[in-house]
């Protein structure tokens, strides 16, 4: 499925209605004004079927035109083989005229064949619509110097008839290119608006939620060093050992979490095994299977529990990341020699944990297709 933005929606539209102007205004040059001044001037034709042919070939075009409005498509392949159509038929028309007949309303072609050129071109770049009109222009003059006889009367009517037949349309074909150009430039403008905007969203949500885990750390982190402050807590105490390798695991894990990595979950247990890496604990992590990318406050319950047994390990641990598009588990089995608890905060994760003989072992799990 295609999504459009409302932008782009804006420029269709404008595109759309300036097409279907084009070809109305193409219709009523080439299907009323231009058959009318055909059957007025019939008597004048040496081989009327030559210029009837000409008005049937316009009128195609604008018939398959018509079909592409219609059903909101570009002309595509087919754009080249109806522009050759057009300059054939104008050739036809032009050969067939009698003479003296060039720029008169017996000439009907002159002033029709450009506005089904620029109607097959109008999505195109003003080079190429410019490219057509000066070759329609340069048929017809052609013509008249090569078939015809000239005079200064005959080339003062026709620079006369060039003024409209080339300059209208010359003037929709400005419009055109201004208008893509106008809507590409709003365009790219309005991108790079939503992309700031994206930005800022983004960078206050992360400072908004960097300043609430700040604050959760606070109500455990601050009252741990002020008691180190002020010789109320003993740095020699297992205790607070125990508190202080917790908190630090946490902050690591807090400051990972802005990093931009391919898999958060693992780097965030990366970060709090070592902690007790440091600490001279031999930490093993494995990882199995694939797994989509959870959200921050499923990757906290997930490792909050593991964080806590790897800070407090005493000399050995195991991390096991097993997962896949239904289920994420992390399992960790280490000899911490003081129980362990946590609590899930999200309704999609669920933890267990056993301790016994020195050693606790605890799984939290974690079911995306569910979430």
């Amino acid at each position: 499925m295609v999504v459009i933005s409302d932008d782009e929606a804006t420029q269709e539209q404008l595109r759309r209605g300036l097409r279907i102007a084009v070809l109305v205004v193409a219709v009523l040059t080439v299907d009323v004004l231009g058959l009318t001044n055909l059957v007025r001037g019939l008597r004048s034709h040496d081989l009327p079927s030559a210029q009837f042919t000409a008005l049937a070939a316009l009128t195609a075009v604008l018939a398959v035109e018509l079909v592409l409005v219609v059903r909101r498509r570009p002309w595509g392949v087919s754009r080249w083989p109806a522009v050759a159509v057009v300059l054939a038929t104008s050739t036809l028309a032009y050969l067939t005229l009698p003479d003296g007949k060039t720029a008169t309303t017996v000439d009907w072609l002159f002033g029709a064949a450009n506005w089904v050129g620029i109607v097959v071109l109008l999505d195109r770049p003003f080079r190429t619509m410019l490219a057509f009109l000066l070759a329609h222009e340069s048929l017809a003059l052609a013509n008249l110097l090569l078939f015809h006889d000239v005079s200064r009367s005959v080339l003062a009517r026709f620079a006369t008839g060039s003024v409209t037949v080339f300059g209208l349309p010359l003037c929709v074909a400005v419009v055109a290119a201004v208008l893509g150009r106008i809507g590409a430039q709003a365009a790219k403008a309005t991108r790079e608006l939503e992309r700031v905007r994206t930005a800022e969203a983004v960078a206050a949500g992360a400072h908004s939620r960097r300043t609430q885990r700040f604050a959760e750390l606070a109500d455990t982190t601050v009252p741990l060093l002020a008691g180190l402050a002020d010789g109320s807590f003993a740095p020699s105490d297992p205790l607070v050992q125990r508190g202080c390798a917790i908190e630090a695991a946490r902050m690591r894990r807090l400051f990972a979490e802005t990093d931009t990595v391919e898999n958060p979950l693992l780097h965030e247990l990366r970060h709090c095994a070592d902690i007790a890496d440091r600490k001279g604990v031999e930490v093993d992590l494995d990882v199995r299977g694939q797994w989509p990318v959870p959200p921050v406050a499923v990757r906290r319950d997930l490792t909050d529990a593991a964080l806590t047994a790897l800070a407090t390990a005493g000399s050995w641990a195991r991390v096991t990341v097993v997962g896949s598009a239904e289920l994420v588990s992390v399992n960790v089995v280490a000899d911490c020699a003081e129980p362990i608890v946590s609590t899930a905060r999200t309704p999609d994760v669920r933890i267990e944990i056993f301790d016994g003989d020195g050693t606790v072992w605890m799984e939290a799990q974690w079911q995306p297709a569910e979430s």
